[in-house]
């Protein structure tokens, strides 16, 4: 079993060149072990809004506090 967890940013973010919106939600898939998405460095969610949205979570310094976080399962 893996964890699933539904997130979206909180708010309007623009850095450099990066712009983040609250309509940019995605679903993340983690190990089972985990509480939270963001446990190691939250490579899949920079992998998925790459992928998606080709929004570069680095180069806009996001982190934890940006986005909310919905556990689906």
């Amino acid at each position: 079993m893996s964890k699933v967890f539904r997130v979206t940013p909180k708010r309007v973010k623009r850095v450099n060149g990066q712009v983040l919106t609250p309509e940019m939600s995605i679903i993340v898939t983690c190990a089972m072990h985990v509480a939270t998405p963001f446990y190691n460095g939250a490579k899949e969610i920079r992998s998925e809004l790459m992928e998606k949205y080709h929004f570069d979570y680095a180069k806009a310094c996001c982190n934890q506090g940006d986005f909310n976080v919905e556990k689906l399962d």
